[in-house]
């Protein structure tokens, strides 16, 4: 008797014990609950907060700029009509000078590189105004006197990942096929570097100076070709097209060259081979599916296809364009 009430004893306070966790694992995860509320909404508001700062700066940068061209065209006399609305129009950021003094604390260099840093290892999204002020040190409002807007930041963004693509002064070939391989070699590592380009690069198409010397390297990789104009923008279109759609391609495909594909990627490939509807894919893939597809993801993730590519769209080219140089 005194062990069966033992027992029960012993039953009521393992229930209690119980009931105890429980109340204490949904205290926990109330409390964490509330706590990444709090959070989010912390990041919210701390996102709004840059937001009014950016959209701040941005005033200011143009009440200063007005001001300057204001004092520019004092003293200039009236009388400009409509002829002059264009002048008036806000320059791009490349035909305005960096902020003058005996030693200015940034460069526009510097700030593209913070913002290169900052999308290269959080993406895109991640670049802020604020968040490059922070990353050099600087006050906000320091930036809005190098540049004006988000806009602007992007440009500089892009133009700095087109440094990388222009080849050093005084190295591009003699050689056509040479120079172009180095222009697509330098444009692929530039792209794999920054994979987020694809998401923001010149989005309003405006060019700059990186930009232009690398066209003006690519008119002079083929300029010994003796093409006319269209077949010029032709041949260097489509090596471009191929670095460009290689290098999208790639970064769609990173994490499945990595990884491979998921368990629901692959049953639902062995579904569809088993209806019989796809006879090539079946005879392609053969009796072995789990070797050859692992032999199809290896060949996905071999980095010297983008070279063996490269090389036959220049085969072909030197065909079209330069058969003298082949038959010798």
């Amino acid at each position: 008797m005194y062990e069966m009430s033992s027992d029960s004893s012993k039953t009521r306070e393992e229930e209690r014990a119980d009931r105890t966790r429980e109340k204490l694992e949904r205290a926990e995860a109330k409390v964490r609950e509330r706590s990444e509320h709090a959070q989010g909404q912390i990041a919210r508001a701390l996102e709004r907060v840059a937001d009014a700062e950016d959209r701040a700066g941005e005033k200011v940068a143009r009440a200063i700029e007005r001001a300057a061209r204001a004092a520019e065209g004092a003293g200039a006399g009236a009388g400009r009509g409509a002829a002059t609305e264009e002048a008036d129009a806000e320059p791009m950021i490349w035909f305005r000078q960096e902020p003058a003094s005996r030693k200015p604390a940034h460069t526009r260099a510097d700030i593209a590189r913070a913002a290169l840093e900052i999308a290269d290892s959080q993406g895109f999204d991640a670049v802020s105004m604020r968040r490059v002020a922070e990353r050099l040190g600087a006050g906000t409002m320091t930036l809005y006197h190098y540049v004006r807007n988000k806009d602007e930041l992007v440009a500089l963004m892009s133009d700095a990942v087109m440094a990388e693509v222009v080849v050093p002064e005084g190295t591009l070939s003699d050689d056509w096929r040479a120079a172009l391989t180095q222009i697509a070699n330098r444009s692929h590592d530039a792209f794999k570097a920054h994979h987020w380009v694809f998401q923001k690069m010149s989005d309003d198409g405006a060019p700059g100076p990186n930009g232009m010397r690398h066209f003006e390297q690519s008119l002079q990789a083929v300029v010994g070709l003796g093409l006319d104009r269209e077949r010029t923008f032709e041949v260097i279109g489509q090596v471009d097209d191929y670095v460009f759609g290689y290098s999208l391609r790639e970064v769609q495909e990173a994490a499945e060259q990595e990884h491979g594909w998921s368990p629901a990627v692959v049953d639902f490939f062995r579904r569809e081979l088993a209806t019989g509807e796809y006879p090539l894919i079946d005879g392609f893939f053969g009796d072995d599916f789990e070797a050859s597809f692992e032999e199809a993801m290896e060949f996905m993730a071999d980095e010297s296809r983008f070279d063996r590519g490269l090389k036959r769209l220049l085969d072909g080219i030197e065909a079209e364009f330069a058969p003298g140089e082949r038959e010798g």
